[in-house]
Protein backbone atom coordinates (compact mmCIF):
# COMPACT_ATOMS: atom_id res chain seq x y z
CA UNK A 1 0.00 0.00 0.00
CA UNK A 2 1.11 3.38 -0.74
CA UNK A 3 2.84 5.72 2.00
CA UNK A 4 0.58 8.79 2.80
CA UNK A 5 3.02 10.87 4.87
CA UNK A 6 1.52 14.54 6.90
CA UNK A 7 4.75 16.64 6.47
CA UNK A 8 5.73 18.97 8.59
CA UNK A 9 9.43 19.68 6.60
CA UNK A 10 8.46 19.07 3.22
CA UNK A 11 11.98 19.10 1.90
CA UNK A 12 13.22 16.58 4.94
CA UNK A 13 10.09 14.21 4.24
CA UNK A 14 10.12 14.10 0.29
CA UNK A 15 14.11 13.20 0.70
CA UNK A 16 13.16 10.32 2.96
CA UNK A 17 10.73 9.35 0.43
CA UNK A 18 13.06 9.30 -2.74
CA UNK A 19 15.73 7.79 -0.10
CA UNK A 20 13.14 4.31 0.27
CA UNK A 21 13.23 3.97 -3.17
CA UNK A 22 16.88 3.27 -3.24
CA UNK A 23 19.33 4.89 -5.52
CA UNK A 24 17.24 5.96 -8.38
CA UNK A 25 18.94 7.03 -11.46
CA UNK A 26 17.18 10.01 -12.36
CA UNK A 27 15.37 11.86 -10.67
CA UNK A 28 12.62 13.78 -12.06
CA UNK A 29 10.34 16.89 -11.41
CA UNK A 30 6.79 17.65 -13.17
CA UNK A 31 5.32 21.13 -12.35
CA UNK A 32 3.06 23.74 -13.46
CA UNK A 33 3.73 27.20 -14.74
CA UNK A 34 1.78 28.08 -11.29
CA UNK A 35 3.54 25.66 -9.25
CA UNK A 36 7.26 25.86 -10.61
CA UNK A 37 6.66 29.50 -9.37
CA UNK A 38 4.62 28.79 -5.71
CA UNK A 39 5.70 25.86 -4.42
CA UNK A 40 8.97 24.19 -5.90
CA UNK A 41 11.44 26.79 -3.64
CA UNK A 42 9.77 24.80 -0.49
CA UNK A 43 12.03 21.57 -2.10
CA UNK A 44 14.59 23.17 -3.87
CA UNK A 45 17.02 21.65 -1.41
CA UNK A 46 16.45 18.18 -2.97
CA UNK A 47 16.74 19.18 -6.38
CA UNK A 48 20.33 19.36 -7.17
CA UNK A 49 20.78 17.21 -10.44
CA UNK A 50 17.13 16.65 -11.32
CA UNK A 51 15.61 17.05 -15.03
CA UNK A 52 12.54 20.05 -14.61
CA UNK A 53 9.87 19.51 -16.72
CA UNK A 54 6.96 22.47 -16.88
CA UNK A 55 4.15 22.54 -18.34
CA UNK A 56 1.16 24.71 -18.59
CA UNK A 57 -1.46 25.12 -15.67
CA UNK A 58 -5.24 24.26 -15.47
CA UNK A 59 -7.37 21.54 -16.89
CA UNK A 60 -7.08 22.35 -20.11
CA UNK A 61 -3.87 21.10 -20.42
CA UNK A 62 -4.56 17.58 -19.48
CA UNK A 63 -4.00 16.28 -22.92
CA UNK A 64 -2.31 13.91 -25.41
CA UNK A 65 -0.26 16.70 -26.61
CA UNK A 66 0.99 17.54 -23.48
CA UNK A 67 1.44 13.86 -22.50
CA UNK A 68 3.59 13.55 -25.24
CA UNK A 69 5.67 16.45 -24.63
CA UNK A 70 6.11 15.16 -21.19
CA UNK A 71 7.79 11.60 -22.18
CA UNK A 72 9.72 13.85 -24.76
CA UNK A 73 11.49 15.68 -21.70
CA UNK A 74 11.37 12.44 -20.20
CA UNK A 75 13.44 11.13 -23.07
CA UNK A 76 15.57 14.11 -23.41
CA UNK A 77 16.49 13.85 -19.92
CA UNK A 78 17.90 10.10 -19.91
CA UNK A 79 15.21 8.48 -17.81
CA UNK A 80 15.00 5.16 -17.87
CA UNK A 81 12.88 2.27 -15.98
CA UNK A 82 15.11 2.74 -12.89
CA UNK A 83 14.17 6.81 -13.15
CA UNK A 84 12.00 8.08 -9.98
CA UNK A 85 9.37 10.96 -10.79
CA UNK A 86 8.09 13.75 -8.49
CA UNK A 87 4.76 15.64 -9.46
CA UNK A 88 4.39 18.45 -7.68
CA UNK A 89 1.12 20.40 -8.63
CA UNK A 90 -2.94 19.63 -8.24
CA UNK A 91 -4.38 17.24 -9.86
CA UNK A 92 -3.76 18.04 -13.19
CA UNK A 93 -0.15 17.34 -12.56
CA UNK A 94 -1.03 14.24 -10.36
CA UNK A 95 -3.10 12.97 -13.25
CA UNK A 96 -0.73 13.70 -16.13
CA UNK A 97 2.31 12.77 -14.32
CA UNK A 98 1.27 9.47 -13.09
CA UNK A 99 0.00 8.43 -16.63
CA UNK A 100 3.27 9.40 -18.31
CA UNK A 101 5.01 7.72 -15.16
CA UNK A 102 2.87 4.59 -15.53
CA UNK A 103 3.41 4.30 -19.65
CA UNK A 104 7.13 5.43 -19.86
CA UNK A 105 9.10 2.22 -20.33
CA UNK A 106 5.90 0.41 -19.48
CA UNK A 107 6.53 1.83 -15.86
CA UNK A 108 8.96 3.86 -13.66
CA UNK A 109 8.05 4.99 -10.52
CA UNK A 110 6.67 8.08 -8.96
CA UNK A 111 5.88 10.69 -6.18
CA UNK A 112 3.06 12.48 -5.44
CA UNK A 113 3.11 16.16 -4.20
CA UNK A 114 -0.29 17.75 -3.85
CA UNK A 115 -0.56 21.13 -3.92
CA UNK A 116 -4.32 21.98 -3.89
CA UNK A 117 -6.70 20.76 -1.46
CA UNK A 118 -8.84 18.43 -4.03
CA UNK A 119 -5.64 16.50 -5.43
CA UNK A 120 -5.05 15.97 -2.00
CA UNK A 121 -8.04 14.37 -0.65
CA UNK A 122 -8.58 13.29 -4.44
CA UNK A 123 -6.36 12.88 -7.74
CA UNK A 124 -3.23 11.82 -5.90
CA UNK A 125 -4.68 9.52 -3.96
CA UNK A 126 -6.40 5.92 -4.74
CA UNK A 127 -3.92 5.29 -8.37
CA UNK A 128 -6.29 6.65 -10.75
CA UNK A 129 -4.38 8.42 -13.88
CA UNK A 130 -5.02 9.80 -16.98
CA UNK A 131 -5.63 12.67 -19.35
CA UNK A 132 -8.87 13.73 -21.12
CA UNK A 133 -9.74 12.81 -24.52
CA UNK A 134 -12.69 13.84 -27.33
CA UNK A 135 -13.79 16.74 -24.62
CA UNK A 136 -14.59 14.24 -21.89
CA UNK A 137 -13.05 14.06 -18.74
CA UNK A 138 -10.43 11.46 -17.88
CA UNK A 139 -11.34 8.99 -20.89
CA UNK A 140 -7.63 8.08 -20.84
CA UNK A 141 -5.72 6.27 -18.32
CA UNK A 142 -4.55 3.69 -16.21
CA UNK A 143 -4.92 2.71 -12.73
CA UNK A 144 -1.09 2.93 -11.38
CA UNK A 145 0.18 4.04 -7.51
CA UNK A 146 2.79 6.58 -6.08
CA UNK A 147 4.90 5.04 -4.07
CA UNK A 148 4.48 7.84 -2.03
CA UNK A 149 1.81 10.57 -1.33
CA UNK A 150 3.38 13.97 0.83
CA UNK A 151 0.55 15.88 2.12
CA UNK A 152 1.15 19.65 3.69
CA UNK A 153 -1.42 21.91 3.67
CA UNK A 154 0.74 24.50 4.41
CA UNK A 155 0.51 24.21 0.37
CA UNK A 156 -3.02 25.53 0.90
CA UNK A 157 -1.31 29.20 1.75
CA UNK A 158 -1.03 29.63 -2.24
CA UNK A 159 -4.67 28.64 -3.10
CA UNK A 160 -7.08 31.14 -3.73
CA UNK A 161 -10.97 30.61 -2.04
CA UNK A 162 -12.20 29.03 -4.92
CA UNK A 163 -9.53 26.31 -4.97
CA UNK A 164 -10.29 25.65 -1.75
CA UNK A 165 -13.88 25.49 -2.22
CA UNK A 166 -13.25 23.01 -5.67
CA UNK A 167 -11.32 20.44 -3.09
CA UNK A 168 -13.69 21.03 -0.16
CA UNK A 169 -16.49 19.77 -2.10
CA UNK A 170 -14.80 16.09 -2.56
CA UNK A 171 -14.11 15.88 1.10
CA UNK A 172 -18.07 16.41 1.66
CA UNK A 173 -18.65 13.79 -0.72
CA UNK A 174 -16.42 11.07 1.43
CA UNK A 175 -18.19 12.79 4.74
CA UNK A 176 -21.54 11.64 2.56
CA UNK A 177 -19.85 8.38 2.52
CA UNK A 178 -18.59 7.79 5.97
CA UNK A 179 -20.73 9.01 8.90
CA UNK A 180 -23.27 11.42 10.28
CA UNK A 181 -20.73 12.47 12.24
CA UNK A 182 -18.15 13.59 10.22
CA UNK A 183 -20.56 14.78 7.51
CA UNK A 184 -22.05 17.18 10.72
CA UNK A 185 -18.11 18.31 10.80
CA UNK A 186 -17.84 19.39 7.49
CA UNK A 187 -21.07 21.50 7.48
CA UNK A 188 -20.04 23.08 10.64
CA UNK A 189 -16.35 24.27 8.72
CA UNK A 190 -16.15 27.46 8.09
CA UNK A 191 -14.90 27.32 4.68
CA UNK A 192 -15.13 31.39 4.26
CA UNK A 193 -12.07 31.59 6.33
CA UNK A 194 -10.79 27.80 6.93
CA UNK A 195 -8.33 27.33 9.70
CA UNK A 196 -5.97 25.25 7.99
CA UNK A 197 -4.80 23.82 11.19
CA UNK A 198 -8.12 21.93 11.55
CA UNK A 199 -8.50 21.12 7.77
CA UNK A 200 -4.94 19.33 7.90
CA UNK A 201 -7.32 17.11 10.72
CA UNK A 202 -10.13 16.97 8.03
CA UNK A 203 -8.12 16.21 5.26
CA UNK A 204 -6.28 12.92 7.33
CA UNK A 205 -10.12 11.91 7.94
CA UNK A 206 -11.15 12.74 3.98
CA UNK A 207 -8.25 10.48 2.62
CA UNK A 208 -8.52 7.68 4.94
CA UNK A 209 -12.39 7.30 3.81
CA UNK A 210 -10.72 7.22 0.55
CA UNK A 211 -7.93 4.73 0.96
CA UNK A 212 -10.06 2.61 2.69
CA UNK A 213 -12.96 2.20 -0.30
CA UNK A 214 -9.77 1.72 -2.71
CA UNK A 215 -8.27 -0.75 -0.55
CA UNK A 216 -11.24 -3.12 -0.54
CA UNK A 217 -12.44 -2.57 -4.96
CA UNK A 218 -8.97 -1.23 -6.22
CA UNK A 219 -9.58 -1.62 -10.01
CA UNK A 220 -13.78 -0.25 -9.30
CA UNK A 221 -15.44 -3.56 -9.57
CA UNK A 222 -17.85 -2.80 -6.78
CA UNK A 223 -17.64 -0.70 -3.49
CA UNK A 224 -15.34 2.67 -5.55
CA UNK A 225 -18.07 3.29 -7.67
CA UNK A 226 -19.52 4.55 -4.48
CA UNK A 227 -16.50 7.59 -5.35
CA UNK A 228 -18.81 8.48 -8.27
CA UNK A 229 -21.06 9.55 -5.65
CA UNK A 230 -21.89 13.48 -7.34
CA UNK A 231 -19.64 12.81 -10.31
CA UNK A 232 -21.93 11.36 -13.08
CA UNK A 233 -23.75 14.43 -13.30
CA UNK A 234 -20.67 16.56 -12.01
CA UNK A 235 -18.61 15.35 -14.58
CA UNK A 236 -21.20 16.26 -17.18
CA UNK A 237 -22.04 19.70 -16.16
CA UNK A 238 -17.76 19.70 -16.21
CA UNK A 239 -18.20 19.14 -20.38
CA UNK A 240 -20.71 21.39 -20.65
CA UNK A 241 -18.99 24.27 -18.97
CA UNK A 242 -16.04 23.27 -21.13
CA UNK A 243 -18.27 23.37 -24.41
CA UNK A 244 -19.52 26.86 -23.66
CA UNK A 245 -16.47 28.17 -23.20
CA UNK A 246 -17.25 28.75 -18.95
CA UNK A 247 -15.12 26.31 -17.71
CA UNK A 248 -15.69 25.78 -13.80
CA UNK A 249 -13.14 23.88 -11.39
CA UNK A 250 -13.78 20.13 -11.08
CA UNK A 251 -15.00 20.77 -7.14
CA UNK A 252 -17.82 23.11 -8.81
CA UNK A 253 -19.23 20.71 -10.97
CA UNK A 254 -19.34 17.87 -8.33
CA UNK A 255 -21.10 19.82 -5.91
CA UNK A 256 -23.79 20.31 -8.35
CA UNK A 257 -23.66 16.91 -9.44
CA UNK A 258 -24.31 16.11 -5.55
CA UNK A 259 -27.23 18.33 -5.26
CA UNK A 260 -28.55 16.21 -8.41
CA UNK A 261 -27.59 13.34 -6.92
CA UNK A 262 -29.27 13.74 -3.39
CA UNK A 263 -32.52 14.55 -4.80
CA UNK A 264 -32.61 11.40 -7.18
CA UNK A 265 -31.49 9.68 -4.03
CA UNK A 266 -34.36 10.81 -1.64
CA UNK A 267 -36.87 9.57 -4.75
CA UNK A 268 -34.87 6.12 -5.43
CA UNK A 269 -33.66 4.83 -1.91
CA UNK A 270 -35.26 7.20 0.77
CA UNK A 271 -32.30 10.02 1.47
CA UNK A 272 -33.55 11.44 4.56
CA UNK A 273 -35.10 15.07 3.07
CA UNK A 274 -33.56 16.76 5.91
CA UNK A 275 -30.00 15.70 5.51
CA UNK A 276 -30.73 16.63 1.45
CA UNK A 277 -31.90 19.89 2.38
CA UNK A 278 -28.76 20.69 4.56
CA UNK A 279 -26.36 19.19 2.51
CA UNK A 280 -27.77 21.68 -0.71
CA UNK A 281 -28.33 24.64 1.57
CA UNK A 282 -24.44 24.26 2.43
CA UNK A 283 -23.66 23.85 -1.32
CA UNK A 284 -25.71 26.80 -2.50
CA UNK A 285 -24.37 29.34 0.00
CA UNK A 286 -21.04 28.41 -1.23
CA UNK A 287 -21.02 26.82 -5.23
CA UNK A 288 -23.96 29.12 -6.36
CA UNK A 289 -25.63 27.72 -9.23
CA UNK A 290 -24.10 26.32 -12.70
CA UNK A 291 -25.32 28.43 -15.89
CA UNK A 292 -27.79 26.82 -17.74
CA UNK A 293 -31.40 25.78 -19.44
CA UNK A 294 -33.50 23.19 -20.06
CA UNK A 295 -32.54 23.68 -23.79
CA UNK A 296 -29.02 22.05 -22.17
CA UNK A 297 -30.84 18.66 -20.29
CA UNK A 298 -30.30 16.96 -23.60
CA UNK A 299 -26.66 17.50 -24.10
CA UNK A 300 -26.41 16.81 -20.50
CA UNK A 301 -27.65 13.45 -20.97
CA UNK A 302 -25.58 12.51 -23.85
CA UNK A 303 -22.16 13.28 -21.75
CA UNK A 304 -23.90 11.23 -18.83
CA UNK A 305 -23.76 8.54 -21.06
CA UNK A 306 -20.01 8.60 -21.44
CA UNK A 307 -19.68 7.81 -17.85
CA UNK A 308 -17.26 5.01 -17.38
CA UNK A 309 -19.31 2.84 -15.17
CA UNK A 310 -22.17 2.65 -17.40
CA UNK A 311 -23.13 -1.08 -18.71
CA UNK A 312 -24.77 -1.77 -21.90
CA UNK A 313 -25.21 1.88 -22.65
CA UNK A 314 -27.51 2.35 -19.12
CA UNK A 315 -25.99 5.36 -16.83
CA UNK A 316 -25.63 3.64 -13.61
CA UNK A 317 -25.65 6.32 -10.54
CA UNK A 318 -23.63 5.88 -7.13
CA UNK A 319 -26.86 7.00 -4.37
CA UNK A 320 -26.97 7.37 -0.72
CA UNK A 321 -30.16 5.62 1.23
CA UNK A 322 -28.51 7.33 3.93
CA UNK A 323 -25.35 9.40 5.46
CA UNK A 324 -22.86 6.43 4.90
CA UNK A 325 -25.54 3.94 3.28
CA UNK A 326 -24.17 4.20 -0.92
CA UNK A 327 -26.62 2.15 -3.19
CA UNK A 328 -24.44 1.31 -6.33
CA UNK A 329 -25.46 0.54 -10.15
CA UNK A 330 -28.76 2.20 -9.59
CA UNK A 331 -30.27 2.91 -13.01
CA UNK A 332 -32.44 6.07 -12.85
CA UNK A 333 -35.77 6.82 -15.31
CA UNK A 334 -34.68 9.97 -17.69
CA UNK A 335 -37.71 12.12 -16.36
CA UNK A 336 -36.08 12.04 -12.61
CA UNK A 337 -32.91 12.72 -13.91
CA UNK A 338 -34.80 15.97 -15.58
CA UNK A 339 -36.43 16.89 -12.02
CA UNK A 340 -33.00 16.66 -10.71
CA UNK A 341 -32.29 19.89 -13.02
CA UNK A 342 -35.24 21.77 -12.10
CA UNK A 343 -34.40 21.17 -8.59
CA UNK A 344 -30.56 22.51 -9.37
CA UNK A 345 -32.01 25.28 -11.45
CA UNK A 346 -35.31 26.25 -8.73
CA UNK A 347 -34.76 25.50 -5.58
Amino acid sequence: MQHIVYAQNMAAELAQAIEREGTPDRLLLLTDENTHRLCRPVIETILAGAHEMVVGASDVHKTLATLATVWEKMQEGGATRHSLMINLGGGMITDLGGFAAATFKRGIRFINVPTTLLSMVDAAVGGKTGINFGGLKNEVGSFADAETVLVSTEFLRTLDAENICSGYAEMLKHALLSNKEMWVRHLKFDLATPDLEMLQTLVAESIEVKRRIVAEDPHERGLRKALNLGHTVGHAFESLMLEKGRAVLHGYAVAWGLVCELFMSCAEAAFPTDAMQATVRFIFDHYGRPDFTCDDYDRLHELMLHDKKNVAGQINFSLLSDVGKVVINRRVERSLVDEAFDFLREA
